[in-house]
């Protein structure tokens, strides 16, 4: 076995990230899965069966996809000899499947590996809640018609209140919080303004559009539902978005002082990424290209009323570990669930108090260039599907490496519950 443990990004594809408007889209996760995988696998010449695994996260897996990444595995034609699992970090879910896959090849585990994320938050279940679902009980256990018809005359109009799956999915039940209040909480904790989240947001949309007209994205793959319909693009995208406009927006999370819209927030969509990773071996020996290498990874924990501070957490151990400053990353990827907790994670490190109190350091990090962040756009203007987001944002920082010709960058999310993620990749140079 060969001594050289570097693990590689050969390459990567995703779908489209189509907004979520009202009902279930186009396509489950599971069909987006197969949508974005089945190009990466195609684009490379190895038998299927040289996969050590496959790794999927994934948050709300549709009923009849449980252990989504074993479903996608066989639907995708790799070999039921492959071992295929799901895992689930909630925001970071892709980040995690990654995770695992770079530290299962760094020990030689496994040599070649799909690892990913998917979510179609448009189908994320509506529930029974417990009354409905003991009436049911009741009613299944009723032997006689009389036991049935008394057991109807129970049934009361607020049996039918559904649970709403994503507002649950979307709510912290430790701090009893939304997500988008505890980036109000972020908000009053740095000052950051309502203008300040609205010119971040407009950025965002206008560097997503520019991406687009100048075809920046090629790891998205063009797919098709059962109508014949194409999606080739993220359909969230506003070019002509404005400052004005979102300045006409009601708070959605605090809806007296609050400052956080729904224009300022990360969309609810669709969407799933793959990513294929290899050790030196098996790019060797299946003459694979490569994008870029994974250095390091990272996962904090910290309060999950600030849960968006997660990147600032995440991403300082690395910057330690590694002996790098601010200034030696060429490109950062931090996923917008919030413009707030963004701006505020720029702003805690740039704060020594918060760097010595909450980070354990002797003084502050410094600031992160906003022309090296998120430079075609993020999860306010193409969505954040969660179990997604966190594979994307590292396939495309590799493809900013690659494209600008960069050494090296960070790839940062938050999650629900109050965690970080962070991985540093490096360009392998030609």
């Amino acid at each position: 076995m060969s001594k050289d443990k570097t693990v590689y990004i050969v390459d990567g594809s995703r779908t489209p990230y189509l907004k979520a408007r009202g009902k279930p889209g186009a396509f489950t996760a599971g069909e987006l899965a197969l949508a974005a995988g089945k190009p990466l696998l195609m684009r490379h010449n190895f038998a299927l069966d040289a996969l050590s695994e496959v790794i999927l996260g994934c948050v709300m897996p549709g009923p009849e996809e449980a252990n989504i990444g074993r479903v996608a595995a066989l639907k995708l034609g790799i070999p039921q000899s492959v071992p295929a699992w799901t895992v689930q970090r909630n925001c970071a879910s892709g980040m995690q499947a990654v995770d695992c896959a770079f530290r299962n090849i760094a020990s030689g585990q496994s040599e070649l590996v799909l690892a990913g994320g998917v979510e179609a938050m448009s189908h994320a279940p509506v529930l029974y809640n417990n009354a409905m679902v003991n009436w049911l009980s009741d009613f299944m256990m009723s032997k006689t018609l009389p036991q049935k018809l008394k057991t109807i005359t129970q049934l009361r109009v607020g049996h039918f209140k559904p649970v709403i799956a994503l507002i649950k999915g979307l709510s912290d039940p430790i701090v009893g919080l939304s997500m988008g209040q505890t980036a109000e909480n972020i908000a009053q904790r740095f000052n950051i303004s309502r203008q300040q989240m609205d010119e971040f947001a407009v950025s965002s949309h206008q560097k997503l559009a520019h991406a687009q007209d100048s075809q920046f994205l090629d790891e998205v793959e063009t797919i098709y539902d059962r109508h014949g319909h194409f999606y080739d693009k993220d359909d969230g995208v506003r070019p002509d978005s404005s400052t004005k406009a979102l300045a006409n927006l009601k708070p959605v999370f605090d809806r007296k002082y609050g400052l956080v819209t729904a224009g300022n927030s990360a969309q609810i969509t669709d969407g799933a990424c793959w990513l294929l990773l290899a050790s030196a071996d098996a790019v060797k020996k299946h003459k694979l290209p490569v994008l870029a290498t994974i250095k390091d990874s990272e996962w904090a924990g910290l309060d999950p009323s600030v849960m968006g501070m997660g990147p600032a957490h995440a991403m300082a151990p690395i910057l330690q570990r590694n002996e790098l400053a601010v200034n030696d990353i060429d490109y950062w990827e931090i996923n917008e669930a919030f413009a707030t907790q963004v701006l505020g994670c720029r702003a805690a490190w740039m704060e020594e108090h918060y760097c010595k109190n909450e980070l354990g350091l002797d003084s502050a990090i410094g600031e992160i260039p906003l022309d090296k962040l998120n430079i075609d756009g993020g999860g306010v203007s193409l969505g954040h599907p969660v179990g997604s987001s966190g594979a994307r944002i590292i396939l495309h920082l590799a493809k900013t490496l690659q494209r600008n010709k960069a050494s090296r960058g960070i790839a940062s999310l938050c999650i629900g519950g109050g965690q970080g993620g962070a991985m540093l990749i490096e360009r392998e140079a030609s």
